[in-house]
């Protein structure tokens, strides 16, 4: 299943990326400065993903991406994708999946997994 992922910038700021089931990374919202609004836009996003428009855009580069907008505010824009037929996935797994997402928090910059030396020590 897709994921919300909370994490923070290098300028402290928090973000959400929407990962698929794959881990790849869907899209990535805007900045937040503190976590509950962060929290508090995935709540929204997931409650409201039904009135998402997905704005489709070409680069310079011949690459394809979109911008998610919800009542008229961009929530977030996606990775960059090679065909239009995997940003079209893209699109399907948000719309499938983002209500009944879960969401972890990354935002701590806490280790989830123990380097090997610090287990022998």
């Amino acid at each position: 299943m897709s994921t919300f992922v909370i994490s923070k910038r290098i300028n402290d700021e928090y973000k959400f990326e929407f990962t698929s089931r794959r881990g790849k990374v869907i899209f990535t919202s805007n900045n937040f400065e503190l976590k509950f609004e962060c929290e508090n836009e995935i709540e929204f996003l997931k409650a409201s993903v039904g009135d998402a428009v997905f704005l489709k855009f070409k680069s310079s580069r011949g690459k394809f991406f979109f911008r998610l907008i919800i009542h008229e505010k961009e929530m977030a824009i996606s990775r960059k994708y090679t065909t239009q037929l995997l940003l079209q996935k893209g699109i399907d797994e948000i719309v499938k999946y983002a209500s009944k997402s879960e969401i972890l928090d990354f935002s701590n910059n806490d280790f989830a997994f123990f380097d090997s030396l610090e287990e022998k020590e």
